[in-house]
């Protein structure tokens, strides 16, 4: 199909693009994971420039404190599925490309069939398992990733593994981080993101992506991009030679063990169960539901506790955090009955609306 020139005239126009660098745009197949507060306006501005196949790949339903940054959604869409709201208004935006909707969590069982089907990926997840996992799905088979990472008023953007004019590779997420201990850091939910933010960086994520499809200007590629909303001051730090990681595979991903605020409650009312809050003094100090407090830090501490009596059911403030820490403890003992709060405490209040 050819592309309507006169809707894109505009972009056309621009020194150094044409015809052809649309009907690139055209040509090109694009995943985006995550279709929240990046993902959104990545997918908003892809679509508008006329991308010709949008993939969008997220489990999750819109829920109400989604709604202040992932602009896609509307109360009416509250606990309907991501996936299906955004391919729709999407497809409204542009009838003239391809929506490709996945209703699904990537794993490393799924996720190089899913990759396979595109020739860039953008990452807009929200936690360090699937960063990790995208990123080297993509190393392995030869694939440039869009990453975005936004938290309070502070944003990154970067390009990983492109391939360099001498043939050798640019730094992918595991050269610059080679792995973080996700239970100590804090995500948009807990630590709050200013929605302005979630707009910019993905409209930088997208602005990347359509340069490299159309091969025009410079990529953010052996660099990141950091970026202040406070003082409205950017700088690009630039990545140095790194002990190339060699990554020939992944671990498989794991499910977290989960348990929802009703089977909670009824746990609770039956005395089957005990909660353990393992968020800071000072969230404790605001806000809490009961159980047992320890910081994530001090797992090691409470094993014993952890191991013994009652299933244990963690929580913090959206479930993140605490899943996290049942996948570390699991991971000590397997045997161990722990469960994270699914939704953490946004839920639990939400519950009771």
């Amino acid at each position: 199909m050819e592309p309507d020139f006169l809707r894109y005239s505009c972009q056309i126009a621009l020194p150094g693009f044409s015809k052809a660098s649309q009907q690139l745009l055209q040509q090109a197949k694009v995943l985006i994971v995550g279709a929240g507060g990046l993902g959104c306006p990545i997918a908003q501005y892809l679509t508008a420039s006329g991308v010709g196949t949008i993939g969008i790949a997220d489990f999750d339903i819109v829920s109400i404190s989604n709604l202040h940054r992932q602009i896609l959604y509307t109360p009416d869409d509250v606990g309907q599925k991501k996936v299906a709201i955004a391919c729709k208004k999407l497809q409204q935006q542009n009838p003239g490309i391809k929506l490709v909707p996945h209703d699904l969590r990537i794993t490393s069982d799924n996720v190089l069939d899913i990759i396979n089907q595109y020739d860039i990926v953008v990452d807009g997840t929200d936690n360090f398992e699937t960063r990790y996992l995208l990123n080297d799905a993509c190393v392995i088979t030869n694939k440039p990733i869009v990453y975005g990472a936004i938290y309070q008023f502070e944003g990154q953007a970067a390009v990983w593994n492109i391939t360099n004019a001498d043939g050798s590779k640019s730094p992918n997420y595991r050269d610059l981080f080679s792995q973080v201990d996700a239970t100590q850091i804090p995500n948009c939910a807990d630590g709050g993101v200013i929605p302005t933010l979630a707009g910019i960086i993905g409209c930088i994520q997208a602005n990347e992506v359509i340069k490299y499809i159309t091969k025009t200007g410079e990529l953010l590629a052996g660099k990141v991009m950091v970026f202040d909303a406070l003082t409205l001051q950017s700088r690009i730090i630039k990545i140095g030679k790194t002990t190339k990681t060699n990554i020939t595979g992944f671990a498989s991903t794991v499910d977290t063990p989960t348990l929802s605020v009703k089977e909670v409650k009824q746990g609770l009312a039956d005395n089957t169960l005990e909660l353990v809050d393992i968020r800071t003094d000072q969230e404790r100090d605001e806000i809490n539901i009961g159980g047992i407090h320890f910081e994530v830090d001090e797992i090691d501490d409470n094993m014993d506790y952890l191991l013994n009596g009652k299933v244990k059911v963690l929580y913090c403030s959206t479930g993140k955090r605490s899943g996290e820490a049942v996948k570390v403890i699991k991971k000590r003992s397997p045997q161990a009955k722990v469960f994270s709060l699914e939704g953490g405490l946004q839920a639990w209040f939400e519950h009771d609306l």
